[in-house]
């Protein structure tokens, strides 16, 4: 359940991460979005390829944007080889933010051989405010239901990732 952004692509060249970090932080900068530069020499970041998990270990580099207080951190970490693979959740969080998300990865589209995004509340596909307010709406009523049925459930629930869990009973 949720409102999420999913999102993968290989930089076209080693040079394009300088370009999509200093794009990355302008952005910011002018949403008023706090960042932090993401440096590891021995990161490890699990992945899915197909249908199966595999899990990625060794230097990442990027930035980490935080756009809202209810919405996920935006983790643009690339790997050794330029690869990113990540989503963010932007449900609860007013429906502007999950458009600057969006205004974002199209920003960056251009420094990937392809940008790939599945946003499950359809703007990247659709640019359609009304549709992604709808599907925010739907999962908030049916987030809403479960609270109310399941004893002791309660949600959202913002994780000390930053990551947030719907709901917990």
């Amino acid at each position: 359940m949720g409102v999420t952004i999913h999102f993968e692509g290989r930089l076209r060249e080693s040079r394009a991460l300088g370009r999509v970090v200093a794009a990355a932080s302008r952005f910011a900068a002018e949403a008023g979005w706090r960042s932090e530069a993401i440096s590891e020499s021995d990161a490890k970041l699990s992945r899915v390829r197909g249908q199966e998990p595999w899990d990625y270990r060794g230097p990442t580099e990027g930035l980490t944007l935080y756009p809202h207080k209810w919405c996920e951190p935006v983790r643009l970490e690339f790997d050794r080889d330029g690869y990113l693979q990540e989503f963010v959740k932007t449900q609860y969080a007013p429906a502007t933010v999950h458009v600057r998300v969006v205004e974002l990865l199209r920003l960056l589209a251009g420094e990937f051989d392809r940008l790939e995004v599945d946003d499950e509340g359809e703007y990247w596909d659709t640019s359609d405010v009304a549709a992604l307010d709808g599907h925010i709406d739907a999962c908030n009523r049916a987030l809403a239901d479960i609270l109310r049925t399941t004893r002791g459930a309660r949600g959202p629930v913002r994780l000390p990732s930053g990551r947030i869990v719907d709901y917990m009973s």
